[in-house]
């Protein structure tokens, strides 16, 4: 298959709309990483994200739309997910919600659960994307299943040329990491930390969250215990590294060899993690090993440290 890099005019727009609209695959750039987008009604559509990213079906699929009013033809909204819609939307959160019966949606988005997970995303080409397609898109990161997430649109293009029909080229993403992922279908869950920071939800609901964490049984993307995995292995919470070792820092590292922000900024270091881990990959090589600096476990740096532990995880 020949895969069409798309401009982000009105050109590109119409090509990519026409590709989903025949049930093709357009990798799309959103604030949080380049999705792969499929019609999210579509059986046949949504197959061929799971066969082009080599992702196995049990791990549901993230679905985009317009706005909450759009939101609410897939998904049953109580007062507190209205509520958190109406504040975080457009942005970087999703929410897994009881899936309405009869939405259209491909019971292969969901895993077969009774929930589904869904977001607005905030880029304004995303935006303008959903609505020349006029439809969900189920779109999970584009990049081969458990590999480091695509932040640029060269980052799809490595490792999904020849797989999908077209890569819609936005530039680099701003956040830079996935969507924050809170479940809403019973008590307010934590299903995974992201580009909203847990602190911000947590004084939006006047609570703490629950964390869910069943690494053998996701019932949310982004769950398994290896995941945005490159291919050197990785040491974490270093602040010497040994022979052999790419160091990446995070503020005052004398010696690193690559940096997530040198002036500690959480926001910097999400929006570079992902880009960064590729390059610490290629300096590494086929022998070495990639090592990070700590990074303080609040706000953002909650995301970045469980995109790192899982990048570090044991391999299957």
């Amino acid at each position: 298959m020949q895969t069409e890099a798309l401009p982000p005019d009105e050109t590109g727009l119409s090509r990519a709309a026409a590709i989903l609209s025949a049930g093709g695959l357009v990798a799309f750039p959103t604030e949080t990483v380049y999705g792969l987008g499929a019609d999210a009604r579509s059986d046949f559509a949504v197959a061929r994200i799971f066969d082009a990213k080599g992702r196995p079906r049990f791990n549901p699929l993230i679905v985009h739309v317009t706005d909450l009013a759009t939101a609410c033809k897939y998904a049953h909204f109580s007062e507190t997910a209205t509520a958190l819609a109406t504040r975080f939307w457009p942005g970087p959160l999703t929410l897994v919600l009881p899936l309405r019966d009869g939405c259209g949606l491909s019971p292969l988005v969901t895993a077969g659960l009774a929930t589904v997970a869904i977001r607005v995303p905030a880029h304004p080409l995303a935006r303008a994307l959903l609505g020349r397609f006029n439809g969900p898109l189920a779109a999970p990161s584009a990049n081969p299943s458990g590999k480091v997430s695509p932040t640029r649109a060269a980052h799809v293009a490595t490792g999904l040329t020849g797989r999908i029909e077209a890569i819609l080229d936005g530039g680099p993403s701003s956040v830079g990491l996935e969507s924050t992922i809170l479940g809403l279908a019973g008590e307010p869950t934590l299903l995974r930390p992201g580009g909203i920071a847990t602190e911000a939800l947590e004084a939006a609901l006047g609570h703490p969250l629950s964390r869910y964490e069943n690494a053998q049984k996701p019932n949310a993307p982004g769950q398994l215990a290896s995941h945005y995995a490159p291919d050197a292995p990785i040491r974490l919470n270093v602040t010497q590294p040994e022979t052999g070792e790419t160091w990446v820092g995070f503020g005052p590292c004398k010696g690193a060899a690559l940096t997530l922000s040198a002036t500690a900024n959480l926001i910097e270091a999400a929006a570079n993690l992902f880009d960064t881990l590729r390059r610490a990959d290629a300096l590494a090589g086929p022998k070495g090993r990639i090592a990070f600096a700590p990074i303080p476990e609040t706000g953002l740096g909650r995301a970045i440290n469980d995109r790192l532990k899982r990048a570090a995880a044991p391999r299957d």
